[in-house]
Order: structure tokens, then sequence, then C-alpha cells
């Protein structure tokens, strides 16, 4: 029960938000900013607790002027499974609150104003949640669907590259219909500015999924899935073919010998020998 209560402990409230409130009181749309807050709340702690229930470390559930996020300090090497249970966790906590919102109409406890509010931003969270952009969580389950047959470090690139895509397809959505709207705008230039600042990381967000890896649990089951390489291949490019959810047998064939190595030897090599310009033809012949 105590995972579950850290993760109300770990809530997080951007100070600028109170500004936001602010606003919200002096042009008298307070409570409508109150249910959307309460429904980032709720969707954002969709994904903490789905995430408490796998014992994921949850370093906070931010709520900002333009949304929330929950972060978790986990790297891309739980069960893809878990993954997909733990970003769509926030989506669907959109159904009850719509079901309850309607109960409450119903029995004259919302006012209809309220009612089609609650209901607008609902709809509106829910659906641009799912759009296919990183970091929104359309985008999380593109990066997750992609790993399946692709590497880690292959399936980012191609997740941020669409990710673009969409981003500029929504400009397009933005100039044509909406071009006066300023929630808009902002909306466009956070999604951009997190592709950029993920676009920099890529390198070092695909180390941590090395280093969590290395240094991680080892006793999950993984899918076998052997690596076959040549003697003249860097250490750092075998890496790179890593996939999530698998395990690797580093395999090299020489005529009709296979030599083999465990992922964790070249993991050790590259990070603790700091061996980071050998080939994998030193790790076998040494």
């Amino acid at each position: 029960m105590n995972k579950y209560l850290r993760v109300f402990q770990s809530i997080y409230i951007h100070p600028f938000l109170w500004a936001v409130i602010g606003i919200g009181v002096i042009t008298a749309h307070f409570y409508e900013l109150c249910l959307l807050l309460l429904i980032i709340l709720v969707h954002e702690l969709g994904h903490a607790l789905a995430a408490a229930h796998f014992s994921w470390r949850i370093k906070r559930i931010a709520l900002l002027p333009f949304g929330g996020v929950a972060e978790m300090d986990e790297h891309g090497n739980r069960p893809l499974k878990e993954e997909a249970i733990v970003t769509i966790a926030g989506p669907l906590q959109h159904i009850w609150m719509v079901a309850l919102g309607y109960i409450a109409y119903e029995q004259g406890a919302m006012s209809e104003y309220l009612f089609h509010s609650f209901l607008e931003f609902n709809l509106m969270i829910f659906c641009f949640n799912l759009l296919p952009i990183w970091p929104l969580d359309g985008g999380k389950v593109l990066f997750l669907f992609l790993s399946l047959k692709k590497s880690f470090p292959a399936a980012h690139k191609i997740t941020l590259l669409l990710s673009l895509t969409g981003t500029l397809l929504f400009l397009g959505a933005i100039l044509l219909f909406m071009p006066t709207n300023l929630n808009a705008w902002i909306i466009l230039l956070f999604l951009w500015f997190s592709l950029f600042y993920e676009w920099k990381q890529r390198r070092y967000i695909f180390l941590r999924f090395l280093l969590e890896r290395y240094y991680g649990k080892t006793n999950e089951l993984r899918k076998l899935m052997p690596i076959e390489v040549k003697e003249e291949e860097l250490l750092f490019h075998v890496l790179e073919r890593f996939h999530r959810g698998c395990k690797h047998p580093i395999v090299l064939k020489k005529g009709k010998v296979n030599h083999s190595l465990d992922e964790n030897e070249v993991l050790h090599a590259y990070f603790a020998e700091k061996l980071v310009t050998a080939k994998i033809s030193d790790l076998l012949y040494r």
C-alpha cells in the first residue's frame, strides 16, 4: 500500500501554475480551470498508479501550466507489456471520469454548462494524448510498437522523426482552422521543444538504457535474440543492435565454429573496462 501512497506524495505543482489559476479567477474561468486540472491530474495518476503496481521508480507527477507529466526513473528496460499498460493507463481514466460526470449531471450535482465543459475537456485530452507524437502517450505507444522489430536507438530515432512529421501536420491544422488560438501555438512550441531536447539527448538516453541493462535487474525472463557479428565490428555498433525486452547472446560465426559471448561481457567491456573503441575480436581472442 505504501508504494501507492508515495504516488500521491510525489505530486508537484509548478509555481507558474498558481499564476494561471489567478488568471482563471480574474477572467471568471476558475471552475473550468479547476475541472481541467483535475482531469489532467487523474490522467497522470493513472500512469503513476499503474507504474507503482509494477514497482517502477516514480520521480514525480508534475502539474505544469500547459499540462502534466508523470516522470519515471526507468530507462527502457521494463517488459514491453508493462510499458504498454502504464502508457494506456492514463487515457483509460477518461472513460470512468466521463461516466461519473454523466451520473453527477443526471443527479443534479453538476450543471449542464460544467458537464459539457467536463465532457469537452476529457475528449480533448483523450484525443490529443493519443496523437503519435513524442512525448504524448500516442508517441510512446509508437515507440513501443517500433521496438517490437527495431533496436532501441533505431526505434527511438524513427519515433522522433515521425513525431516531427506529426507536429508539422499539427502546424498545418493550426494555420488552417485556428491561427489565432494561443493555446494551440503554446502546445505546438512545447512539442517542438520536447522533440528538440529528446533528439539532442538521444545518445545519452541510449547509454542510460545500456547502463540500466548492465547494472539493473537480471532475473527477469526475456526473449532470446542472438546477434550475429563480424570480427571487425566495434563493440558500440554491436550494442546499437540491442532490443528492448530481449536477451542477446553475441555469436561470431567463423567457418564451422561458432564463438559466443554473453551480452553482459560486451557491456562490461564497454562500461567497466572502458574498451570504447574495441572490436568484438578483442573480446573473443584475449
